[in-house]
């Protein structure tokens, strides 16, 4: 099925609005569309200025524009040759989307050229509206948009080709070429799960540093406000294969932030292999992602495939300046999803790359049950051990990279696939873990390592089999949850008296 730009979690929380804070210069030149000298120092001053000041709720647009359905405002088009730089030379394009519906909270929106910002005023004329639009009220120029989408030379003859899109909160989502859009980076997590509920922060303004005729990258500025942190982020995005946007965030929290993700990707997660008896559905499986991917800072390689519980749950993996992590995509036929319109097979991951020390910490996984797959309710992220002061200032950099697969080296063969069942003749529970083919196990491994770490838990020896589809082993074993009603289990195979592939983790839940 078809999703407007994912119709989820994402578009439930809304867009924003425009800055109250601005230097004298900047808050003139907003209402005389003057240009202002603009830099990266500016936006962080604007970050610092807002933490220093209670947050206040911003405006949301006329209700008319709230009120508009999902066909009405999927009929406010925005066509290509409207688009920011579509009559100039210049490497890349801006599309803009209306607010309205998901998005209650406008965005403003600053061009960048020779040094100076230049507002980009709203205009209902820049869309095209179809019949079933109503008419709306105020559609001047300080409604602001909901939304940016980048386009630029991918390859198609005719016209320069999507790759990513900031909308909703502080979510964007890219692709690399001929990828299908699944999965959202954030700029920031903050209160996951936490049972007083999550805090969602904004990108209120964007800054675009218009580029050359011939320059391969683009660079979006944005200032992020929440009624807890304030924030100022840089992105220097190159689109390719694997799209990859550099990331530099400074972060001014008003209060303590305790519970806070570091390099936010949401997701979603309904079913496969483990749980495919709980939905009645002609598809295999329905999933973005199907698994978390860890690079640990020892320099192990931890692969852990996505649940959908049908109570929340949240995983913890305790690290030390991890080398990095994402959600990955690992199913990859379209014959593992028979889906012709949603195209699973063809969805990016994204792999987060931390810079510099960030000392330790935890990768964490937040799975939320769900029952469609409209929804995302897969989280992850870095929470730092130590919280955040409020009143510090916080640096952080890391590079995002959206592709087929992580781009890390690895010697170690992969898991490839985990299915799960009810044993046919006796109690409790069968597993099996595909591993990718590889020289290493050309005379077999020589050891297998499974085991768990729940108490009063029985699991079997591992059978190793070579499957003919894969060319790889396959690891089958048996465990018996009894009363329990989660088991944590771990399983990797060894050779030589080394790892001989990743590390598969897995939290049963009943």
């Amino acid at each position: 099925m078809n999703r407007l730009l994912s119709l989820s979690r994402r578009q439930l929380l809304g867009g924003v609005a425009a800055s109250a804070l601005w230097p004298v210069a900047a808050r003139q030149a907003v209402a005389t569309d003057e240009p202002v000298p603009f830099s990266r120092e500016m936006v962080i001053e604007l970050a610092r200025q807002r933490s220093q000041q209670d947050y206040t709720p911003r405006e949301t647009v006329p209700e008319d524009w709230r009120a508009l359905t999902y066909d009405q405002y999927r009929d406010i088009r925005f066509p290509r040759d409207h688009a920011l730089w579509a009559d100039t030379g210049r490497s890349y394009n801006i599309d803009f989307f209306a607010p309205g519906l998901y998005f209650p909270r406008a965005v403003k929106v600053f061009t960048v050229e020779d040094g100076m910002a230049h507002p980009v005023p709203f205009d209902l004329a820049m869309f095209d509206k179809g019949d079933l639009v109503p008419d709306l009220t105020k559609t001047g120029e300080s409604l602001g948009f909901s939304g940016i989408r980048l386009r630029t030379d991918l390859g198609h003859p005719e016209y320069k080709t999507e790759f990513c899109v900031f909308q909703g909160a502080s979510y964007f989502r890219a692709i690399g070429i001929g990828q299908t859009y699944g999965l959202s980076g954030r700029g920031l997590a903050v209160n996951t799960a936490d049972p007083e509920g999550e805090e969602f922060p904004e990108f209120i303004q964007f800054w675009l540093e218009a580029p050359g005729p011939d320059q391969a990258n683009m660079v979006v500025h944005a200032l992020m406000d929440s009624p807890s942190v304030s924030g100022a982020y840089r992105f220097d995005i190159t689109p390719g294969p694997a799209s990859v946007i550099e990331v530099e965030a400074t972060l001014f929290p008003r209060v303590e932030l305790n519970n806070v993700g570091v390099g936010p990707l949401t997701s979603m997660f309904l079913y496969d292999q483990t749980n495919r008896s709980r939905f009645d559905d002609f598809r295999p499986a329905v999933h973005d992602t199907d698994g978390l991917l860890m690079l640990n800072g020892n320099g192990e390689m931890i692969w852990r495939p996505l649940a959908n519980p049908l109570q929340l749950q949240v995983s913890s993996f305790g690290d030390t300046n991890p080398r990095g992590f994402g959600l990955m995509q690992r199913a990859r036929k379209l014959s593992d999803f028979a889906d012709l319109e949603a195209l699973y097979h063809n969805r990016p991951g994204l792999w987060v790359e931390p810079k510099g020390d960030w000392g330790p910490g935890a990768v964490t996984l937040v799975e939320i049950p769900t029952e469609e797959e409209i929804y995302d309710n897969i989280v992850a992220y870095w929470r730092p051990a130590n919280p955040m002061t409020a009143g510090s200032q916080v640096d952080l950099a890391y590079r995002l990279t959206w592709s087929a697969d992580a781009p890390v080296h690895r010697d170690l063969p992969r898991v490839l696939n985990t299915a799960m069942g009810k044993r046919a003749f006796a109690e409790g529970r069968v597993v099996v873990i595909d591993f990718e083919d590889s020289p290493l196990f050309d005379e077999g491994p020589d050891a297998i390592d499974v085991h768990t770490s729940s108490p009063h838990v029985e699991v079997s020896e591992g059978v190793l089999q070579r499957n003919p589809s894969t060319g790889g082993l396959r690891l089958a074993f048996n465990f018996e949850p009894g009363e329990r009603r989660h088991v944590e289990l771990r399983a990797q195979l060894r050779k030589d008296g080394q790892n001989a592939s990743e590390v598969w983790l897995y939290r049963w839940t009943a």
